[in-house]
């Protein structure tokens, strides 16, 4: 059995208008997904729609508490890191600019197994803004974060892949 997301009070899914869930088995070492999920020179290899990832801290890559500015699909967001048991847990939420009253926390639980690790990603979102979103496609933050699992796959399984500080 998996862990359990480590939600805050105001995030948990039953207070949630929007919450999802995407997992996935992959043949690589826990050590390497979790080089990629802290290295925002990394993210944009394979996360749909970030244009780019800048930390506020002057880290170099994150940590608990780092806070960052993205892209993502468009929208510029700021988040923060609140979550971070190394090479296991790591969870950010934030808000886009345009709606600070629209959050979202986002989390993933990374655990070895006998091929590499199974991956959990979690989310929920509240806010006027992500419903709007999600009206025309409701499903549409689900199939990203496939896309995210896919793509994360893949380039965390790669050989050859040496972009940012994995």
């Amino acid at each position: 059995m998996f862990e359990a997301i480590n939600w805050p009070e105001t995030m948990v899914p039953s207070r949630s208008p929007i919450h999802f869930t995407n997992e996935l088995e992959v043949e690589a070492s826990p050590e390497r997904i979790w080089s990629l999920l802290v290295d925002p020179e990394a993210w944009p290899s394979f996360y749909p729609g970030v244009e780019h990832v800048q930390l506020l801290d002057g880290h170099e890559s994150l940590r608990l508490g780092t806070r960052f500015e993205t892209n993502l699909a468009g929208q510029d967001v700021f988040a923060s890191v609140q979550e971070f048991e190394p090479v296991s847990r790591i969870a950010w939420g934030g808000y886009p600019k345009v709606s600070e009253e629209s959050k979202a926390h986002h989390a993933w639980i990374i655990t070895p197994t006998s091929k590499g690790c199974h991956l959990w990603t979690e989310e929920t979102m509240q806010g006027p803004h992500w419903i709007e979103m999600a009206k025309p496609a409701p499903d549409v933050y689900w199939r990203t974060h496939e896309e995210l699992l896919a793509a994360l796959a893949k380039v965390a399984t790669d050989p050859g892949y040496t972009a940012g500080r994995s």
